[in-house]
């Protein structure tokens, strides 16, 4: 009889044990003073960059937890800049961002896996009411008591509807919209 008492006590130290490990990712947040998120295409054969310079983003990561970790990007579409007046006016409207029905982009990862040496955050981005995976490539350095976050990758713009119709041409407005973006994180 006491031993059968004795394995509960047992089993409750063995898995009190293990929690520490099954804890969850650092969660961080985003200083905006560094912090930037961005893009670059073409047009007309000439690469352009553009940046955002309204979104939130909640990131928990933790390398060794890979399971565990998460990102959850809003981007306020409104806030786009490429240094061009013209193309500046152009995203917001109906043929390319459509910020008056779909005024923000969100990004969302479903998992993590690791391609060799390179960390690969799997997610869903939805754009204009269409949501389609993505794939972003991560390079996640700690300092202090924070960490950079690098992430980039590649979206395939009239998958989502961004500048179809007369600007679905892909020789005058690039297929490929690469996405990138370096956080300046602080450990919550």
């Amino acid at each position: 009889m006491k031993r059968h008492a004795f394995a509960p006590l047992l089993l409750g130290l063995v898995l009190g044990s293990a929690l520490p490990g099954l804890a969850g990712a650092a969660d961080y947040a985003v200083q905006p003073a560094g912090s930037t998120l961005g893009f670059a295409s073409s047009f007309q054969g000439a690469s352009f960059n553009g940046t955002f310079g309204k979104f939130t983003a909640a990131i928990s990561y933790d390398a060794a937890k890979l399971a565990s970790s998460k990102f959850d990007v809003d981007v306020d579409l409104a806030s786009v800049k490429t240094g061009d007046k013209d193309r500046d006016g152009a995203l917001p409207g109906s043929d390319f961002f459509n910020v008056a029905k779909f005024p923000k982009a969100h990004f969302v990862t479903t998992g993590f896996h690791q391609n060799g040496a390179q960390v690969i955050a799997d997610g869903n981005l939805t754009l204009r009411g269409v949501t389609k995976p993505v794939s972003l490539n991560v390079s996640f350095k700690p300092a202090g008591a924070g960490a950079t976050l690098d992430v980039s990758g590649t979206v395939k713009r009239l998958a989502f509807g961004v500048g179809g119709g007369d600007y679905a041409d892909t020789s005058v407005i690039g297929a490929d919209v690469k996405v990138n973006a370096h956080l300046v994180l602080t450990a919550k």
